[in-house]
């Protein structure tokens, strides 16, 4: 198993790691602080360091169980057993933490005023979008939704992560916010949870404290079909 190292710090920019496969388009490591693409969030970009050659990263995801970094250019020079240093682009990285935290504290608001469950969505570096399964479109309901995602950003509170077993998890009301999908079939859970606001089992990276979210801000809403509303929203600065 990869160590997955931004499920533990998703501060890391820089980590050192050995390679364990070479593929004709890119390698695994034993160790990565790239996320992939999965949960609906966009995958880290960034580049690969190997005695002083310099591999660019521009795609990242699960192959088989296993977490691919994408090299333009392909692969040569690189060996398993090779030591190389990974960096990630920290802008885009930032961003997708921001966005990605906003979307739990977007997606606790409608599932606690409104019941309603995501249905979907996808989260971007420069903005965000989620399916709510609400009946009818009244946008007034978003702008309610944003309102309280602002207030709750500017509570400052600092956002949780840890393990639970699995079990013990699911009987948590709410754990689980999207209408179709379970969390993996896995024996522990990794817990995102912001005291107060939301928990929510996840594998992606958050940053440590609401405050850092900056403004959410509703981009717009669209009337998708029944138990299907979307709203897309960014935060500045």
């Amino acid at each position: 198993m990869q160590e997955l190292i931004y499920q533990f710090d998703s501060y890391v920019r820089e980590f050192k790691a050995k390679v364990v496969k070479v593929l004709d388009d890119g390698l695994v490591m034993d160790r990565t602080a790239f996320h992939p693409r999965s949960g609906g969030v966009a995958n880290d970009v960034g580049f690969i360091v190997k005695d002083g050659s310099r591999y660019e990263v521009v795609d990242v995801l699960f192959r088989d169980d296993d977490v691919v970094h994408v090299v333009k250019g392909g692969t040569s020079g690189i060996n398993v057993g090779d030591e190389v240093l990974g960096v990630i682009d920290w802008g885009r990285r930032y961003r997708l933490m921001r966005l990605h935290t906003a979307a739990h504290i977007i997606a606790a608001i409608f599932y606690r005023d409104y019941n309603a469950l995501v249905t979907g969505g996808n989260v971007y570096p420069d903005y965000a979008y989620d399916d709510y399964s609400l009946e009818t479109f009244d946008k007034s309901v978003f702008e309610d939704v944003i309102r309280k995602a602002n207030e709750v950003v500017k509570s400052g509170v600092e956002v949780r992560i840890y393990w639970l077993d699995r079990e013990e998890a699911l009987k948590i009301p709410g754990i689980v916010k999207l209408a179709s999908r379970m969390p993996p079939q896995v024996s522990r859970l990794r817990i995102v949870e912001i005291p107060g606001i939301d928990i929510q089992a996840d594998g992606g990276p958050h940053v440590k404290n609401v405050s850092e979210v900056g403004e959410v801000v509703m981009v717009k809403v669209e009337n998708k079909g029944r138990m299907r509303k979307r709203l897309y929203y960014t935060v500045r600065p």
